[in-house]
């Protein structure tokens, strides 16, 4: 029977247990924040390969450690550039698009974004190679080194639109 994925909510925890998944986390909430609209993950990075995937995922930490997905997006290095292919360890500038969130952490809570080079099944598998990305064969699959900036050149961030009173 093939795999089929569920929509929904779910504890990411054992995705973040990952070595190629990186995860940045606020402290504890003391108020609450309201998220209501556009979220998008404005990255610096650079690849060893030809071609790569970011994702992003943005996630709601209750008290007891349980991390709920809230919203997620995906860019590819070569529909993101089509005239300008990116050659390995180039650095870009990409942006996430995590649609239009309406959601309020609650105080004790905290905000997480998972950054990752997939999230398959979620979204197509890419093999880090420009011709046949998501399709062929794992023998034609190359293992990428990502590097994520965030210095004062290259503010790698999570843009957020939150409600005000």
């Amino acid at each position: 029977m093939p795999f089929i994925q569920l929509a929904g909510v779910y504890d990411q925890t054992p995705v973040e247990e990952r070595s190629d998944v990186v995860c940045y986390t606020s402290p504890v909430l003391t108020e609450p924040v309201a998220v209501t609209g556009p979220v998008k993950c404005v990255l610096w990075v650079s690849t060893s390969a030809v071609d790569t995937d970011f994702t992003a995922k943005l996630l709601d930490v209750e008290p007891d450690g349980i991390a709920a997905n809230l919203a997620d997006g995906i860019v590819r290095l070569s529909r993101a550039f089509p005239d300008d292919p990116v050659g390995p360890d180039t650095v870009q500038k990409v942006e996430i698009d995590l649609w239009d969130l309406g959601h309020t952490f609650l105080p004790g809570h905290q905000m997480r974004l998972e950054v990752a080079s997939a999230n398959f099944p979620r979204f197509d598998r890419n093999l880090n190679v420009t011709s046949g990305a998501g399709f062929g064969s794992l023998d034609d699959a190359v293992v990428a080194t990502q590097t994520i900036y965030h210095d004062g050149d290259r503010p790698s961030r999570l843009v957020l639109s939150v409600a005000t009173d």
